[in-house]
């Protein structure tokens, strides 16, 4: 879904690589017709949501598969910080946060490990401990039930949450390698059930 913020090129080519049909848009009735959504997102959250808002009951009441994506997920959320309270979607309950300055560098930037805390069909085939890349200087702080899975940077947070038929990744599956492409896959295979 293409609504101004994302890395829209690399997340179609790995949905096309793994057997999917990617098409980027911005057009609300393609987006409803869609068997599954993408949110990418990088930049800020207030500019983001702003963006969203002509889209923001088409996802809400999307009844496909959404996977939201780094900024993607944290609009998923109740409210970010960053940048001043924001509101977000409301879909998974939480809070956006910035990284404590004491966990080292921000934003937290390359390759890092996953610990998986829930088994999904958006991780099928994925193996503890998998290394995958993030870019982000805030996290998503959520319920445990609503995680899938953890990572250690100076502090442990949430990088994968579900609820429903929604799915975020703090990291960037579509800049992930082979594991990364391998959720993309599972992903696409959930929204062609």
């Amino acid at each position: 879904m293409n609504y101004g913020v994302g890395n829209l090129k690399s997340i179609s080519k790995a949905v096309d690589y793994v057997g999917g049909h990617a098409k980027v848009t911005d057009d609300p009735k393609e987006i409803a017709e869609a068997e599954g959504i993408i949110l990418p997102g990088v930049g800020a959250f207030k500019s983001a949501m702003e963006n969203l808002k002509p889209y923001k009951d088409l996802i809400i009441n999307a009844n496909v598969p959404v996977l939201g994506i780094c900024l993607g997920m944290q609009l998923f959320a109740t409210e970010s910080e960053e940048g001043g309270l924001h509101r977000g979607l409301n879909l998974i309950p939480g809070r956006v946060v910035r990284f404590p300055d004491w966990v080292g560098k921000i934003p937290h930037m390359g390759w890092n490990q996953i610990r998986i805390v829930k088994d999904h069909d958006v991780l099928d085939g994925i193996e503890e401990g998998s290394f995958v890349y993030f870019v982000h200087s805030y996290h998503f702080v959520t319920e445990d039930k609503f995680v899938l899975t953890k990572t250690e940077y100076g502090i442990e947070f949430v990088s994968a949450v579900f609820k429903d038929n929604f799915i975020g990744f703090q990291f960037h599956p579509e800049k992930s390698g082979k594991v990364g492409l391998r959720i993309v896959e599972n992903f696409v295979k959930m929204c062609k059930r």
